[in-house]
């Protein structure tokens, strides 16, 4: 298993068969039908030979009926997977698209009025595709080709035959997805209610102000002194070695050691400059309890280092199928011993967390950190270790779990319906919601946002924000979003977000998708998460590479490709621009997560350190190179024996 690359963007006049580019090179004539009766005169046969003859001369050239056929376009289906024998075949010479309201569960047509209720707009194309418009259909835009592509139990292309054919496409469904997804007509009022005035170049890129993502990567080019260097790898080498046990999450550590957590327990690993590599220490889930523990027994989901990585806190499910915790485990990672069991508690009454974070980007490498933050649904609020009576718990005597105290923070009384969470280097916190909203709260205050990005109708489940605090990446189920946070205020300054009121010169976000090829060969149940920027704690320094995963596909972007505005992708687009230069690693199993190690782990030859991806049974390691330096990729090496 490796990289590949697709046919995907491949011009579509290379697939076609010959007898239809021949028909396009010859005249295609508009006609008018005589029907010759026994009635009918030499004076009108004559006149109606003239009138064929005349139109003849024109040398007109129609598609084929296409005075007949509204909205006439080609359709083309991509056949072959990825395969060598991989190509696209027309579908269909000619046929027509048009945008139906669907009002009810039976996906019967109706007409184009539009309805109210649970109706939603659908995308039929001729007798063969019939596809709900959304941002899982993947549509991806080919401007200088006049095409777009998209996904439908299938991934499919729509080639026009004009320029203003495909704008008017572009538009409709650009309007229809608003709709679908606001339950909003796309007027001009309707998208100043969702947006506000403020965030007016998020539904219009074209008049939104750029220049901060432009200053962003003529500072990074000056200060390299150099093109930024590409992500485009050929596969070297791959092994791979079974896991021992069902892994669950992975805990990177910056100084010598990262973890593993999986049904055994937390499994160490040796951090190299070349990659991490099994220790043969495995730290068993076991509280020394007699009694047993009064917190959740089950295999833990989330672990975050604290104390300078030498302890690790763990929480659990309360309930299957739900993320949120009543509790958290305080790993001693040197003796291999759960010191404390902490209970969540405001005002005593028992609470829940569906999530926790180091209260900073490096606060793991402090070994006097206490406080680290947590997120409820309708909460956020830091959490201080240090028991008010002076008494910490003595877990083998047993007795109640001790209870955390809540430092600061705030409980909305309204539905924020927080999904994840992330803090900067300098504690600044962003916040990602069900609703596609990203606020952005200050170190100092968790009471009200100082910036609330609008959403684009999808929820963000994972967030991340870059160690200075300028750039935020949102994860979706169908694409990563990328938001500049910088502005400059009255007096001329550059701040972010973070710290103040971003007025009306918001820049438009970008959007990470897959090419719609790469989307299908994802499966349809595969969706994105846990899309990372590279690992950097230290000032002056600026992330290289964002990484995500999308079923059995590690996806990485280059990020300073991505903030470059003048860069391919990003030709004759419409709407948001949307970045699809990647690379994809294709593994036999899901991937669990891909995070890159910390930037000290960088050795010479290359510019990045080495990523790390785990998967549920199987670890794998490999080797990347590229024009002017090595890339390696190293997956999980696992050979251990638990103790």
């Amino acid at each position: 298993m490796g990289t590949y690359r697709s046919r995907e963007g491949q011009d579509l006049s290379s697939d076609t068969d010959s007898e239809y580019q021949s028909d396009e090179e010859e005249p295609i004539y508009d006609y008018v039908e005589r029907q010759e009766t026994p009635q009918a005169t030499s004076s009108s046969k004559k006149t109606l030979d003239e009138i064929d003859s005349k139109l003849k001369s024109l040398k007109l050239k129609y598609p084929p009926n296409s005075q007949t056929t509204i909205n006439p376009v080609k359709l083309y289906l991509h056949i072959g997977g990825n395969t060598p024998n991989a190509k696209w075949v027309l579908s269909d010479k000619l046929t027509s698209y048009k945008f139906i309201k669907n009002n009810g569960p039976d996906d019967s047509d109706h007409d184009e009025s539009r309805g109210d209720g649970d109706s939603f707009w659908v995308l039929k194309v001729g007798s063969r595709v019939k596809a709900r418009v959304s941002m899982e259909m993947q549509l991806k835009m080919f401007g200088d080709q006049r095409r777009v592509d998209f996904v439908n139990k299938g991934v499919w292309a729509l080639k026009f035959f004009s320029d203003e054919e495909y704008r008017k496409f572009v538009s409709l469904f650009q309007d229809c997805l608003f709709e679908n997804v606001h339950g909003l007509s796309a007027t001009e009022e309707n998208k100043l209610k969702i947006y506000s005035k403020d965030f007016i170049g998020w539904f219009k890129p074209e008049i939104a102000d750029d220049s901060m993502w432009e200053d962003a990567v003529e500072e990074e080019d000056s200060k390299s002194g150099k093109q930024p260097v590409r992500v485009d790898q050929d596969l070297l080498e791959e092994f791979e070695e079974a896991a021992n046990g069902d892994v669950q999450s992975l805990s990177l550590g910056a100084l010598d050691n990262s973890f593993l957590v999986n049904d055994l327990g937390v499994q160490v690993f040796r951090n190299y400059s070349k990659g991490i590599h099994g220790k043969g220490i495995c730290v068993k889930f076991d509280s020394n309890r007699s009694g047993g523990s009064s917190l959740e027994q089950s295999t833990p989901k989330k672990a975050m280092l604290m104390k300078a990585e030498t302890n690790m806190m763990l929480t659990s499910p309360f309930k299957e199928g739900k993320p949120h915790s009543t509790g958290i485990k305080q790993l001693d990672i040197d003796t291999g011993k759960i010191v404390t069991e902490w209970k969540f508690e405001k005002d005593g009454t028992d609470i829940t967390m569906r999530d926790i974070t180091n209260d900073t980007k490096g606060s793991q490498l402090d070994p006097s950190e206490s406080t680290f933050l947590g997120l409820d649904d309708n909460r956020l609020c830091q959490w201080d270790m240090r028991d008010k009576r002076g008494i910490v718990q003595d877990i083998v005597k047993g007795g109640d779990s001790p209870v955390l105290n809540w430092t600061q923070g705030h409980q909305f009384s309204r539905g924020t319906n927080f999904q994840c969470f992330a803090s900067a280097g300098d504690g600044s916190i962003v916040v990602g919601s069900r609703d596609g909203k990203i606020r952005l709260y200050s170190r100092t205050s968790m009471r009200q946002a100082k910036t609330a990005f609008p959403g684009l109708g999808s929820p963000i489940t994972h967030v991340d924000v870059t160690y200075d605090g300028k750039w935020v990446l949102g994860t979706t189920d169908t694409y990563l979003i990328l938001i500049c946070t910088l502005f400059t205020d009255k007096d001329g300054k550059t701040k972010t977000g973070f710290s103040g009121r971003m007025g009306n010169k918001i820049p438009a976000p970008r959007l990470l998708k897959l090419a719609p090829l790469d989307s299908h060969m994802a499966g349809a149940s595969n969706k994105f998460h846990s899309g990372h920027f590279s690992w950097v704690t230290e000032n002056g320094k600026q992330e290289r590479h964002l990484v995500a995963t999308v079923g059995k596909f590690s996806v990485i972007w280059d990020f300073q490709r991505v903030k470059n505005s003048a860069h391919d992708c990003y030709r004759n687009q419409q709407g948001l621009k949307s970045c699809y230069c990647y690379k994809t690693v294709l593994k036999d199993e899901s991937i669990v997560e891909s995070r890159f190690m910390h930037d000290k782990y960088a050795v010479s030859d290359s510019p990045e350190a080495p990523l790390v991806v785990a998967t549920p049974m199987k670890l794998t390691s490999a080797i990347f190179s590229s024009v002017g330096f090595i890339f390696p990729i190293f997956y999980l090496s696992v050979a251990s024996a638990c103790i």
